[in-house]
């Protein structure tokens, strides 16, 4: 049994008094579903600036922080770069690494995101690695093969052995922030081509511990129904985590699969 993980990106969203109450908010409606500890990991992924603040906000409620990015350097003349031991020392536990608006928007490669993840578990992280193909790959029948590119540079050549602590989020980028969702069937289908890839590469068994997210406009309406696929792990949540009581109730979708 893969134990399900629902994670919040904020993305540039919230001030420090706004992502404080959010994360209480949220550690306060965690505790209030019975038994949610142990059934469910939860992480927030808030900006750089409120890592302290929600990490302090949150403690003690076994929720996870994670920051949104991290160089792949330890230190040095990198002007506005975040390393890996900066996001501990600020209350982090997990990165997100190679989102679809970064690959994008900020023109990261496969190589760089690697390199990303490697430093990351090497600095005590632990990587939520995105993967994801744009509406005319989707068209032109070659998500799959996008996908398993990305597995191949930007998972397997950061890694030569078994990499503990991995999650893969796949994020169609056609579903973010588009009100569009990929059905659970497609969804599916690529979740298992992942885990079949990565299977390939680390062994069956590694692959069958390791959680595979959903990350394209999962909403309180049809979080249960992704979730409910057998490759699906839970959530990477993008707009609704901006909101408690929408965020919760994924949380708590999450909880009855």
């Amino acid at each position: 049994m893969r134990l399900p993980l629902v994670a919040g990106n904020w993305k540039m969203n919230k001030r420090l008094a706004e992502a404080r109450a959010l994360a209480r908010a949220v550690a306060e409606g965690v505790s209030k579903l019975g038994g949610a500890r142990g059934r469910v990991e939860v992480v927030l992924g808030p900006p750089y600036l409120a890592l302290p603040a929600v990490a302090e906000a949150a403690s003690g409620s076994g929720l996870g922080i994670a920051g949104q990015d991290c160089s792949h350097e330890k230190d040095g003349a990198f002007t506005g770069e975040v390393s890996a031991a900066m996001l501990k020392d600020a209350g982090a536990t997990h990165v997100i690494l190679g989102h679809s608006e970064r690959r994008e928007l900020l023109g990261e490669t496969d190589a760089l995101v690697a390199k990303k993840a490697a430093a990351s578990l090497a600095g005590g992280l632990l990587p939520i690695v995105c993967l994801g193909e744009a509406l005319p790959i989707r068209q032109a029948g070659r998500t799959l093969e996008r996908v398993g590119r990305q597995i191949r540079r930007s998972i397997l050549d950061a890694f030569p052995a078994p990499p503990e602590g991995l999650t893969v989020a796949y994020e169609p980028i056609w579903a973010i922030g588009t009100g569009v969702t990929a059905t659970p069937v497609q969804a599916q289908e690529v979740h298992a081509f992942i885990r079949s890839r990565l299977g390939e590469a680390y062994g069956v068994d590694w692959a069958a511990k390791t959680r595979i997210l959903y990350g394209g406009s999962v909403k309180p309406d049809n979080a249960a129904e992704l979730f409910a696929q057998p490759d699906i792990d839970g959530g990477l949540i993008g707009g609704a985590s901006l909101k408690s009581e929408d965020f919760l109730a994924i949380v708590s979708a999450a909880l009855s699969t």
